[in-house]
């Protein structure tokens, strides 16, 4: 049987007042608190409409969602859903989502620039979709996640035109261009962040839900210097995520590993993997939540 988030909360509660008659010192008032929750969205290009799939779950099972941090496409995706929180209105967004949405190659860039793909699309594509400018107006707090190509660091940006962020998190290095923003030129933040679960604990949250959308790294079809940039990428990328992904208190994998970075001829199959991840992942996500309730309930009786 499912039980929904609300309905922990409604036991927690009645076990709270029952446990208050019973006291000599009379009833205990307080307020019955809920956990902050984060969902954290993995980077992996195409392979990001398994996202959509795990979001339109978790709104389905009335999960809350606090916050959500994400890199890369996690980033495009978290920030689209976090403008409008409506898992059907994202689905419908991002299944008119096509490759030629994104990438624009340009020949001076190529020769000229630090990358053949200048990413100006991808950012008319959030502004055109995401129907606020700032990161602070979104309705669901929102943090992407990029790194600093000169100093090789994690970039958090929380604040500022949602836009930008998504293009500078979302930034493949040797692919797109890298982003001149807030003082720094920045890059993909799965180079060093792929999976950022921390950017989340630094935020408060007291249970993170991440999604890993990482690639398979074994790969014989290299053809080409874009092939083999977008390998390499994927081999950082799934080490760094190796670590970050063990700090989740549930970590989600749709089975979308073999699904190449530029192949958005896989939506559909992408975004009921993440469905079925999801489902699954469900049974885990409340007990995390039970247990956060009873932890709280039983320091609120003491």
């Amino acid at each position: 049987m499912k039980t929904s988030y609300a309905a922990l909360q409604l036991t927690a509660f009645t076990m709270l007042i029952f446990a208050s008659c019973t006291t000599t010192q009379g009833p205990i008032v307080t307020e019955v608190q809920k956990p902050k929750i984060a969902l954290v969205l993995g980077g992996g290009a195409a392979r990001g409409f398994a996202h959509v799939g795990v979001i339109r779950v978790l709104e389905q099972e009335k999960v809350p969602i606090d916050m959500i941090v994400g890199t890369s496409v996690g980033s495009l995706i978290g920030a689209i859903y976090a403008s409008d929180p409506n898992s059907f209105e994202l689905e419908w967004t991002a299944f008119s989502l096509e490759k030629d949405n994104l990438i624009d190659y340009g020949v001076f860039s190529a020769i000229t620039g630090m990358g053949p793909v200048k990413g100006e699309k991808l950012e008319e594509f959030v502004r055109n979709n995401v129907h606020v400018m700032n990161i602070e107006d979104l309705k669901i707090p929102f943090a992407a996640v990029a790194t600093d190509l000169n100093r090789g660091t994690r970039v958090v940006i929380d604040h500022g035109p949602v836009a930008k962020a998504v293009r500078a998190s979302s930034a493949i290095p040797g692919v797109f261009n890298p982003v001149a923003y807030q003082s720094r030129l920045l890059v993909d933040g799965g180079v060093v962040a792929n999976i950022p679960i921390a950017v989340a604990r630094e935020r408060g949250a007291d249970i993170v839900i991440a999604v890993d959308i990482s690639e398979n790294v074994t790969n014989f079809n290299i053809t080409n210097a874009i092939d083999v940039m977008l390998q390499a990428v994927t081999i950082i990328t799934s080490e760094n995520a190796k670590y970050q992904k063990r700090q989740a208190d549930v970590l989600i994998s749709p089975a979308v590993g073999d699904v190449s970075m530029l192949d958005f001829t896989k939506k559909k199959m992408c975004m009921q993997a993440g469905i079925d991840a999801a489902q699954m992942a469900m049974p885990e996500i409340k007990s995390k939540i039970a247990e956060w309730s009873k932890k709280k309930l039983s320091a609120a009786v003491k």
